[in-house]
């Protein structure tokens, strides 16, 4: 009786296996068992399972074992299986560097506690050629190779700028004739250059419209004709009279005491009534201040050669 219980508790422990080894298989292939150090060759994990089941395989980062290195990190495929399973094909590009007989052992591949595992495979490494260290000789360095010019590449690059340029052209014709309706060309014409004696005359004009000294802004005012005429002098006799004082403007301009005497004295009477009135405080009468005027438009019709001059009128202010 006790021999029976035993052979049936060795069938159902059997028959047990054999249900779980159904619902797990694992394979293992390889491409090529022999290839050329250097070459390369897939290794391949089959596993047949169950759907849903979760299966703990061995994962590899760069090498399978030691001589076998991983070219390719891996590539998981999942199918269908004929009897309703799934099936998992865990792929690895290996090669190897070592001529020898490599072995790669059986791996574990867990489902549910149960372990199954791959058959073992081999791969064999050869040396194509032979290598006779005996004859080899020290050789020269090869010198630096200078490369051909690539003109099919230059060619399409200057094409490539050649569009660029072109259709940017084109762009700025079709604002300038349809967007801003303006002349594709501009011809710029410089502006003419206004003789001294022009430019002076227009500021001139302009200080005795505005007429400061009659709203108490008469440092303003003188300020306005000695500038007027230093920028005029510069520009004529070629005096900096921007950096100097009106007693050196004097002496500059001491040649003008014999040529036209009223001219200097006019020019006398301007530069020092300015220079009371901005650094003294002196508080000049109307008289004096259309006498600088007056002076001033003086000067510059005495001073101009190829202008004819004007004669200017002034405005007498109320007295004081």
């Amino acid at each position: 009786m006790q021999r029976l219980l035993y052979i049936f508790y060795v069938l159902f422990l059997f028959n047990t296996y054999n249900l779980h080894a159904q619902n797990l298989t694992v394979g293992a292939r390889i491409d090529s068992t022999v290839i050329v150090i250097g070459g390369q060759t897939a290794l391949t994990f089959e596993i047949n399972q169950k759907q849903g089941k979760k299966v703990i395989a061995p994962l590899f980062s760069d090498t399978i074992i030691g001589g076998i290195e991983i070219v390719e990190p891996l590539k998981a495929d999942t199918t269908k299986a004929d009897n309703g399973n799934i099936l998992i094909k865990h792929r690895y590009v290996v090669t190897s560097f070592e001529d020898s007989l490599l072995y790669i052992p059986p791996y574990p591949f867990v489902m549910d506690g149960d372990t199954v595992w791959s058959k073992s495979l081999s791969l064999k490494v050869v040396q194509p050629f032979q290598i006779d260290t005996a004859s080899n000789q020290i050789a020269d360095i090869k010198p630096v190779m200078d490369p051909h010019f690539n003109w099919k590449a230059f060619w399409r690059i200057a094409a490539i700028v050649l569009l660029i340029l072109i259709i940017g052209v084109l762009m700025y014709i079709l604002i300038r004739k349809l967007i801003q309706k303006k002349p594709i060309f501009e011809n710029a014409t410089p502006e003419p250059v206004l003789p001294p004696y022009v430019v002076a005359l227009a500021e001139l004009d302009r200080i005795r419209n505005e007429k400061a000294w009659q709203q108490n802004r008469t440092k303003q005012f003188h300020t306005d004709i000695t500038d007027v005429l230093r920028v005029y002098i510069e520009k004529v006799y070629d005096v900096p009279c921007m950096e100097m004082t009106s007693e050196e403007i004097i002496s500059n301009l001491n040649h003008l005491k014999f040529e036209n005497k009223t001219v200097y004295s006019a020019l006398q009477q301007i530069l020092k009534l300015a220079d009371l009135v901005k650094f003294a405080k002196w508080d000049a009468t109307p008289d004096e201040h259309e006498m600088s005027l007056a002076n001033a438009y003086l000067f510059l019709n005495e001073t101009n050669i190829n202008e004819e001059p004007i004669v200017v009128e002034t405005e007498r202010a109320p007295s004081k």
